[in-house]
């Protein structure tokens, strides 16, 4: 949904769309890079997984688990803390995706054939140095590209999509970044569909999308034939069991998904120019923000839609964001202990890895201060700031234990147990999750062992 930060605003179609504008200049060790004219490729081989690291001749759609900055990462703040923040993610190198405008990247277009490339560069170089597969989303476009004036930019109107007259102007400018950052192999055309939602027709403009998105992806292939390029990137909302609004058949017991939103997945299908991964995002919950069953039986919904995705479009199925905690009205996610988010986190990572996600890249909710529910190290804000929080321990672990392409294995469960808990194994490792916020005893595997309310553990074999 790609809503944590600053700015938030209302848009049609969408219950709650908020925008993260950016943030802050300063002169940085890019400077260099920028007479240069961006960053030279290759550099950074055998760090990170071989997934099309920095100008990989074998780019992959098969990335795995990563995560989005978003409008406060670790490319700022407090010397110890940024150094402890790449010590972080150097030790587990992951995909890390980035957007070219907002989520702590200014305009990169102020006016036509004027660029501002500083946050984007300095961006990349953070994943240069720490190791990641770097990814970048095609969102959102300049203001002269949606009927705003040139050399302006008014982050409320940031999730306005282009005009149609600017377009192929956006596919140029998406053509521009990929020759700057030749390490960059995977792009994603858009965001949510923003601003592509028809109100007289009360359904989505696949058609404008899809259009936007065939003159990026012809314009990406024709800078390098071996990018990777995916959509549509749409939220996979749904309805809770037994509502007959907008109802399909890509259902289960936590509701069904709104049938205007696989009309969009399949007119953009049979319509692309082309596509080497396909990309959606989505909650748990429902659109009126209800748990069905209850929060972690509700975790389903992400490996019935991979496996629906698979089956129905044949590409590989990127999850771009997803959440399982209801937002309040100010579109934050806090009301849960963190022992609570991250074993339901850890369920939903469970269910799509069963349906076999190709990537999964985690919205990085990072804030400036000491409290920062969901994220994945502390605020590099702070002196102290930059070290682990509980949702990066789980992203790194599990992506290491269960790659795609993992060969999951049954497990023995007591059966006094398996209401009480979820379990996901290979070969080689299991990890259980208990859902009671209690005490348990479980008998799992053949051992027997004690877990703290919510708790997780893993298990060798």
């Amino acid at each position: 949904m790609g809503r944590h930060g600053g700015l938030r605003v209302a848009i049609p179609g969408r219950t709650r769309w908020a925008i993260t504008a950016l943030l802050g200049t300063g002169v940085t060790v890019l400077s260099l890079l920028l007479v240069m004219g961006g960053f030279p490729p290759g550099g950074q081989e055998g760090r990170g997984t071989n997934n099309g690291v920095f100008g990989s001749a074998n780019p992959m759609a098969q990335l795995g688990w990563g995560f989005t900055h978003t409008e406060f990462s670790a490319d700022r703040g407090a010397d110890t803390a940024k150094v402890a923040a790449d010590r972080l993610l150097t030790g587990d190198p992951m995909p890390q995706n980035q957007h070219i405008m907002g989520w702590g990247a200014r305009n990169p277009e102020p006016s036509p054939g004027k660029y501002n490339f500083r946050d984007l560069d300095r961006r990349l170089e953070l994943i240069r140095s720490t190791g990641g597969t770097p990814v970048l989303t095609l969102c959102c476009s300049p203001d002269w590209m949606k009927g705003g004036k040139a050399g302006k930019t008014d982050w409320g109107e940031l999730e306005k999509a282009p005009t149609p007259e600017h377009y192929e102007d956006f596919a140029k400018l998406a053509g521009k970044i990929a020759k700057r950052y030749p390490e960059v192999r995977h792009f994603i055309v858009w965001n949510e569909f923003k601003g592509f939602f028809d109100e007289d027709k009360n359904r989505w403009d696949y058609e404008g999308y899809t259009q936007l998105y065939n003159l990026v992806y012809k314009e990406l292939k024709k800078v390098d034939p071996g990018i990777q390029v995916g959509g549509p990137y749409v939220v996979m909302d749904s309805y809770g069991p037994g509502e007959d609004s907008y109802a399909s058949d890509l259902a289960g017991p936590w509701g069904s998904v709104d049938q205007r939103v696989l009309d969009a997945v399949t007119y953009w299908n049979e319509h692309k120019d082309g596509a080497d991964f396909l990309a959606v995002d989505g909650s748990s919950y429902t659109k009126d923000d209800v748990y069905a069953p209850d929060e972690f039986r509700a975790t389903e919904k992400f490996g019935d839609v991979t496996r629906w995705l698979r089956q129905e479009i044949g590409l590989p199925v990127w999850w771009s964001e997803w959440y399982v905690e209801v937002a309040d009205e100010n579109d934050d996610r806090n009301g849960w202990s963190e022992p609570h988010r991250t074993a339901v986190q850890a369920a939903a990572m469970m269910e799509m890895a069963r349906a076999g996600v190709a990537a999964a890249l985690y919205w990085n909710p990072q804030n400036e201060g000491k409290d920062c529910p969901g994220c994945l190290w502390r605020s590099t804000q702070l002196d102290d700031g930059g070290g682990e929080l509980p949702m990066m321990k789980l992203l790194g672990k599990f992506g290491k234990e269960f790659p795609p392409g993992t060969e999951f294995r049954s497990v023995a469960v007591a059966p006094e147990d398996r209401p009480n808990v979820r379990v996901l194994a290979d070969d080689d490792t299991v990890l259980v999750i208990n859902t009671l916020d209690r005490m348990i005893q479980a008998k799992i595997d053949g051992r027997t062992f004690d877990m703290p309310g919510y708790g997780l553990r893993w298990l060798k074999r």
